[in-house]
Formats: structure tokens, C-alpha cells, sequence
């Protein structure tokens, strides 16, 4: 039941009300004194207010905008026999959420309240996001309340000051980069440059003479020297992004660079000394890219001095709601649209999804559903296709038909076939949430493949 507060100076009118709202589930509280009920609003948790304009002592507009005054987020109703585009224009300085003129239709008046019931929580619940987003600001462009992003702040806090090499990890899209500016602005390195380069961006020739420069002349094309990123990032720190796609020729020199702090340019002579730190980032399991001889093991032990685990979003409980809060208020601000919040069934809808692109795709999901969104609330009808109809997979079979059952072990396979897809075969990570040790996993795998 919704608490209201129905104020007009006619009793009759105001048991009507009553006896006509609450089996459409309103409780209502009515009052035929205006200042009366001004001073009920203050003192009840009403979720809206219905009253009269034309009333002794206080009519209903002077009554709007004192409790516009002390109840900011009380939203207020008005309703008159006296129509009219004067009484429109005093009803919108008056800051009234609805208006409605008599005789008036008790489905429409409810309508009109469970509008502005739902207007009133959405704007509470903005107001709420915005709180703990605030409170997540000390982490840079980090958003995220969950234990699981609070153990990411807490393992940046401690290893910023630090000088050793860090590997991020985390699926694609789950903001490994966000952490790793993170760890840079709370370093001691933060007032030197952040210098980041994915090694899967470049062909394998191109990627040495960007890390490490090149002299005049090293190659066709190579007119004049260029400093490398090692160089560019000295005094700061060089993100490695998708470290495991590296080639394996260049891996050697990457591993004397951080052993010896010195680069040498290709086609020079003399080494060139670097003051850089230097932060790794991946989606796969370097530690089976080694097992597999696709990655050097004194080069991995040599990056992953400290590790950052990044959380994947559906493991993050509410953060998602928090996440799209601040997507939200970012993507309306771009737009000038005036979208405040996400109705209760889209808010559903996002929790339920599995987001396998992660942050980067609840983004773009949010993004879309603001230029596209034509009320003040993001409904199901502007998330994309594949969200709306999502549905949550189970591995366990339900059916009582003895035909359709399976045994344990296909149960087993099916789940840890499952949990591999959920970690995009990062078989560290499904090892870790499936209580199993790598190789078990990997004779497990190998049994399904045969």
C-alpha cells in the first residue's frame, strides 16, 4: 500500500477518495485544512499528495510550493474544476507534478499517483547512486561498492607506492586499464606520464621499434630516430595491454628492459637507461600460455610480481546498478536528455543479464538505452534485444521424465563446460571457482575433448 495524503476542504470529496483509492492500493490519509496538512506532510512519510486548488485559507498551489520548499522529493498532484492555461502556467511555477481537472476519474487520478509514486522512488534511488559514487571517488574513475572491488581497492591501495611490476587480469572489457590508471595516480609516478599500448594492435615488426625506438635509417621508412614508449614513459608508468600477445622473439629483449632498466633502439649501438614502471595486462592464463611454452616463465614471474585479479561485472552484485547510475547520469549529461533512473523491470533485467562483454558492455548498453529512452526512466523497451530476452541458464535438470535425466557425470561436464564459458577459458579463474586445481581441470578438459 502507498501512502498518501489527499487535502480539500470538501469532506465529501475526501472519503470519496479515500473509499475509492484504497482498493487500488492507496492508503490514504485525508485532510480538509490546508495548513493542517501542511504540517502532516512534514511529519507522515507520505509518497504523494492530492489536493484541491480552490480551498479556504490556503488554496492548492500556495500549498505546492511550501512543500516543494521542505519536501523537495514529495511529489504533488492538484486537481481543479477551473481549467484553464492560466491555472496550467501557476500549476508549473508552482512546481505540481500532475494536473488534473474535475469531474475526476478514479482510474485516472490512480494512475496519475502510481506515476508519481514510482517518480519519487526513482528519484531516491538516483540520489542514493550518486552517494556511493561519490564515496568510490577516491578510486579514480573505480565504481563499485561489492566486497569483490573492495578487495581490488584495497590490493591497489598497498601496491601503488610500490616500484614492482603488476599484472592486471580480468575478461575483456572488466576494466583492466581503469585499475591500472589507478595505480598509477596513486604512485609515487603519478606526475609523470601514463604511456599505454595493447601488443595485439600491432604487427610483431612494428611493436619492437614502438616499445623500444629506432635510429635513422634501422629500417625502410625509418627517416629519422624515434624514442620508444619505454623512453616516452620515462619517470611514469608503461601499461602493457593483452601482455600474452607478445611475440615470443621480442619477449627476451622485454625481460632484459625490466631486469636491466635500459632499452636498446632497433639499429642503434648503445643501450639508453629508462626510469619506467612498467603494469601488465591480460584476459588469458599466463600461467598455461607458459605450460604451452607460447610465453617465456622468467618473463611471466618477472610481471607478476604483485597480481590484481579483476572481478568479472556479474560477480559484482549491485555494483551493476551502481555502474549504470553513473553510465546513466554521464550519457544523459551528453545528450541533454533529462533520464533520471531505470524503472523496476529494466533495473531486473540488468541484474539478471550475464554481461559477457562486461563494464565495457553495460555501457554501451546504457548509452544506447539514453539516446533512445522518450520518458524520464529507462524501461525494458530500451535495453538492447538480447538483454530483454535473456534467460538465466541452469545446469540441473528439473524434468520428473526418467528419459530426460543424466548422470552425474554429464551434470559435472555441462557445469564446468558452463563455468569455462563464463570465464572465456581463463581456466585459472574456472579453477578457482570450481574448488578444482589447474590440473585436474586440465584432465577433466581433456577427458570431454576425447
Amino acid at each position: 500500500m502507498h501512502p498518501v495524503l489527499v487535502v480539500d476542504d470538501d469532506r465529501n470529496m475526501c472519503e470519496l477518495l479515500a473509499d475509492s483509492l484504497g482498493p487500488l492500493g492507496f492508503e490514504v490519509t485525508w485532510c480538509t485544512d490546508p495548513h493542517r496538512a501542511e504540517a502532516l506532510a512534514h511529519d507522515q512519510r507520505f509518497e504523494a499528495v492530492l489536493t484541491d486548488v480552490n480551498m479556504r485559507g490556503l488554496d492548492g498551489f500556495e500549498l505546492c510550493q511550501r512543500l516543494v520548499k521542505t519536501e523537495p522529493e514529495l511529489p504533488v498532484l492538484v486537481f481543479t474544476a477551473f481549467g484553464s492555461l492560466e491555472t496550467a502556467v501557476r500549476a508549473i511555477r508552482a512546481g505540481v507534478y500532475d494536473f488534473l481537472t474535475k469531474p475526476l476519474d478514479v482510474d485516472v487520478v490512480a494512475l496519475a499517483l502510481q506515476r508519481a509514486v514510482s517518480h519519487r522512488a526513482l528519484r531516491r534511488e538516483v540520489r542514493t547512486l550518486k552517494r556511493v559514487v561519490a564515496e568510490t571517488r577516491g578510486f579514480e574513475e573505480l565504481v563499485g561498492a561489492s566486497p569483490a572491488m573492495q578487495a581490488v581497492y584495497e590490493l591497489v591501495e598497498r601496491a601503488a607506492p610500490s616500484e614492482a611490476s603488476v599484472l592486471i587480469t580480468g575478461e575483456s572489457g572488466s576494466g583492466k586499464e581503469v585499475v591500472a590508471r589507478a595505480l598509477h595516480q596513486r604512485s609515487r609516478r603519478r606526475e609523470g606520464p601514463f604511456v599505454a599500448i595493447n601488443a595485439a594492435a600491432l604487427p610483431d615488426n612494428l611493436l619492437e621499434s614502438e616499445l623500444f625506438g629506432h635510429e635513422k635509417g634501422a629500417f625502410t621508412d625509418a627517416r629519422t630516430a624515434r624514442a620508444g614508449l619505454f623512453v616516452k614513459a620515462s619517470g611514469g608508468t608503461l601499461f602493457l595491454d593483452e601482455i600474452a600477445d607478445l611475440p615470443l622473439g621480442l619477449q627476451p629483449k622485454l625481460l632484459r628492459a625490466l631486469q636491466e632498466r635500459r632499452v636498446r633502439p632497433v639499429g642503434a649501438d648503445e643501450e639508453i637507461p629508462v626510469d619506467v614502471r612498467v603494469v601488465a595486462a591480460t584476459n588469458r592464463d599466463l600461467a598455461v600460455a607458459v605450460e604451452e611454452r607460447r610465453f617465456r616463465e622468467d618473463l611471466y614471474y618477472r610481471i607478476d610480481v604483485i597480481h590484481v585479479a579483476v572481478p568479472p561485472l556479474r560477480a559484482r552484485g549491485g555494483d551493476i546498478l551502481l555502474l549504470a547510475g553513473h553510465f546513466l547520469e554521464r550519457f544523459a549529461l551528453q545528450s541533454q536528455k533529462s533520464v533520471s533512473g531505470f524503472t523496476p523491470a529494466a533495473a531486473a533485467r540488468l541484474l539478471e543479464y550475464s554481461w559477457p562483454g562486461n563494464v565495457r558492455e553495460l555501457s554501451n548498453c546504457v548509452e544506447r538505452a539514453v539516446a533512445l529512452c522518450r520518458d524520464d526512466a529507462i524501461d525494458t523497451v530500451d535495453l538492447p534485444d538480447k538483454i530483454r530476452a535473456f534467460e538465466t541458464s541452469h545446469v540441473l535438470v528439473t524434468s520428473h521424465d526418467p528419459t530426460e535425466l543424466v548422470s552425474l557425470e554429464e551434470v559435472e561436464r555441462r557445469y564446468i563446460e558452463r563455468v569455462m564459458e563464463a570465464t572465456q577459458g581463463n581456466k585459472s579463474e574456472a579453477a578457482r571457482i570450481l574448488g578444482l586445481d589447474r590440473k585436474t581441470l586440465h584432465r577433466k578438459l581433456d577427458v570431454y575433448k576425447s
